[in-house]
C-alpha cells in the first residue's frame, strides 16, 4: 500500500509562486507515474499535471501550461509541483496521486493512490 503526503500549500498573492511536495512511502517510488490534481470549492477534482516514472515525460492541463512544472526525485521518493504566476483561479485543494507505471507515459487518469491534499489559496 502506497501512502502519499503532500505539503507546501498556503496562502499566496496573485502573481506569486509556490512549490508543493509529495512524499511517498510503502512502495517502490520509481515504479509509479505521479500526478497532481486539484479540486476547487463546488467543482469536481481535475487533472493538473503528471510525470512518468523516470521523469522523461510530462503532461499538463491547458490551464497551467507555461506556469506550472512537475518534477520528481526518485532517490527522495518525492514529486514536486512548482507553481508560478499564480492566479485566484488556482485556488484549490491540491492532491498528489500515484499509479503503477505502464510504459513511458504520464497519464491523466487511472490513478490508484491518493494523498489527503494540501490547500492552496491565491488572493487577488
Amino acid at each position: 500500500q502506497v501512502q502519499l503526503v503532500e505539503s507546501g500549500g498556503r496562502l499566496v498573492q496573485a502573481g506569486g509562486s509556490l512549490r508543493l511536495s509529495c512524499t511517498a512511502s510503502g512502495g517502490t517510488f520509481s515504479r509509479f507515474a505521479m500526478g497532481w490534481f486539484r479540486q476547487a470549492p463546488g467543482k469536481e477534482r481535475g487533472f493538473v499535471t503528471a510525470i512518468n516514472w523516470i521523469g522523461s515525460s510530462t503532461n499538463y492541463a491547458d490551464s497551467v501550461k507555461g506556469r506550472f512544472t512537475i518534477s520528481r526525485e526518485n532517490a527522495k521518493n518525492t514529486v514536486y509541483l512548482q507553481m508560478n504566476k499564480l492566479k485566484p483561479d488556482d485556488t484549490a485543494v491540491y492532491y498528489c496521486a500515484a499509479v503503477q507505471a505502464t510504459g513511458w507515459t504520464a497519464p491523466q487518469g487511472g490513478y490508484e493512490y491518493w494523498g489527503q491534499g494540501t490547500q492552496v489559496t491565491v488572493s487577488s
